[in-house]
């Protein structure tokens, strides 16, 4: 009852969302629990959802807890009682969207990759730049942050646990594109989605490494490909048959015009070296996001499947008892961990999105900067542009 009264008392935030497919529910689920977690001092509110099929939108809004729904994002940006837009959409309608909502006075979380272009990424940094004056915020949702684990290890580096950094290796492989069947989605469109694997995965390791790392990479050398060339369309779909129609008896079919998977390296300011892979063509592979940083004093590794441990080694101990050790992020002194259950008790990948709204909501009652910014996700977009020029010249890129 007493928590009930406090939730109550505080002030409220109105949020509303445009998108409900996958991350619309996962940032639904965020939205719907952070302030029954943390003790924050504005408590959000769900105040409507937009989407373009009116039963589904409306579905979407009465399974995740949503007051309202549009069928036009334009009408929820003007709503009154929506002073967050949450952009869940595919990346080629983010700019017009985030822009729009700075312009009308709201505050924005908008979903990775920033933009499909460094330019429409640069306007949004553009009218984040303008809103911040006006006491608005603008972030990026790069939720990988926000696992306790990857937190944890950005203290330890920050705190020169591992010395000067040397490597940094970072994969993320995904099987969802193996079988050559798989139809022709959105993502798999160059004019919706940007790149392929490259923006889906791509911008969250390269985020993660320049994240935890504290620098930006400095050049990019790179190889892409895309190995299944043509998908089924969606039924229904009629647009981008390959040359000659179905010509099979099958399903027509539709060119693919990302990549299936991106390989490049990259330097930092410091003199390390970074390698990354990032593929949704790697059998047997989920979700697999995993990262190694060896530096002159130690090692961290981490992988995703396993995402409430890190293995740390410390190179200053004696060699016949050193060694990589788990360490499991279950304590409430590690990062978001206190407002948790008790030591051991291991969270999820859905914890992501409720830590997220929470630093969100945390940086709007106290004036903190936004983190990761527009401008984080713009010079992250910079890279991915770097490693598409690179892999088509077969050059190395800086990203500019």
């Amino acid at each position: 009852m007493a928590q009930q009264e406090s939730e109550a008392a505080a002030p409220t935030l109105g949020v509303g969302m445009v998108g409900y497919a996958f991350m619309g529910a996962a940032h639904s689920q965020g939205w719907r629990n952070v302030s029954r977690v943390f003790d924050l001092p504005v408590r959000p509110v769900l105040a409507a959802i937009a989407g373009r099929d009116p039963s589904a939108v409306q579905a979407a809004a009465d399974r995740h807890g949503w007051a309202a729904a549009e069928t036009d994002w334009r009408d929820l940006i003007a709503r009154d009682d929506v002073q967050l837009v949450d952009i869940c959409t595919p990346g080629d309608s983010h700019a017009e969207i985030a822009i729009a909502a700075l312009a009308a006075g709201k505050h924005v979380l908008c979903e990775k990759p920033l933009a499909n272009s460094v330019t429409e990424a640069a306007a949004m940094a553009a009218a984040a730049e303008a809103a911040a004056a006006r006491g608005q915020l603008a972030m990026v949702g790069f939720n990988y942050r926000r696992v306790p684990a990857v937190a944890y290890a950005r203290q330890l580096i920050a705190a020169g646990r591992l010395g000067a950094l040397r490597h940094l290796r970072f994969t993320y492989l995904q099987d969802w594109l193996v079988d050559p069947e798989f139809p022709l989605t959105w993502r798999l469109r160059k004019e919706h989605a940007g790149s392929g694997a490259l923006g889906d995965l791509g911008a969250h390791i390269v985020d993660l490494a320049q994240y935890l790392a504290g620098e930006r990479l400095l050049g990019v050398s790179a190889l892409a490909q895309t190995f299944v060339t043509e998908r089924p369309l969606l039924e229904g779909a009629s647009a981008g048959l390959a040359d000659g129609g179905p010509g099979d008896g099958h399903r027509p079919r539709g060119r693919v015009t990302v990549d299936d998977a991106a390989l490049f390296n990259g330097r930092l300011p410091s003199g390390a070296l970074a390698s990354f892979e990032a593929t949704r063509m790697a059998a047997g592979r989920k979700n697999a996001l995993r990262f190694e940083i060896n530096g002159e004093l130690g090692s961290l590794a981490f992988d995703l499947e396993r995402l409430n441990e890190l293995s740390f080694h410390d190179h200053t101990e004696p060699a016949s008892s050193s060694g990589f050790k788990r360490i499991l992020v279950t304590e409430a002194d590690h990062p978001y961990l206190a407002a948790w259950w008790p030591p051991g008790h291991a969270l999820g990948y859905e914890h992501t999105f409720t830590h997220q709204a929470r630093d969100l909501v945390e940086a709007l009652a106290t004036g903190a900067p936004a983190s990761p910014s527009f401008a984080d996700g713009l010079q992250v977009q910079r890279v991915l542009s770097a490693v598409e020029q690179s892999a088509a010249h077969d050059a190395v890129y800086t990203p500019v």
